[in-house]
């Protein structure tokens, strides 16, 4: 929450045999460039390591949206499918913790 008590932004995201998987990042369009998205996937990362002993990261995001965002962030290209949704390409990024 803002300082208004609006929804600043948010993440979510599920443990699976030993891998985090980032489902949804989002920060609202006037908090972007702040450090919200940073701080929550570092939280993400931090619970995914210490509190279930994940050793990998996984998400998929579209070239249109922050594939350069994860990058500064550890996360590497591991796969890509053009032309989904017709015109753009999806990203699978993936981390390895450690």
């Amino acid at each position: 929450m803002d300082g208004r008590g609006a929804l600043a932004g948010g993440l979510t995201g599920r443990t699976w045999a030993y891998w985090l998987h980032v489902d949804l990042l989002w920060v609202g369009e006037e908090h972007r460039g702040s450090g919200l998205g940073s701080q929550l996937l570092a939280e993400a990362e931090r619970v995914a390591v210490t509190d279930r002993g994940c050793t990998r990261s996984r998400l998929e995001t579209w070239g249109f949206q922050a594939p350069g965002f994860y990058r500064k962030r550890g996360y590497e290209v591991s796969g890509q499918i053009d032309d989904y949704p017709p015109g753009v390409t999806e990203f699978i990024l993936t981390k390895s913790f450690g």
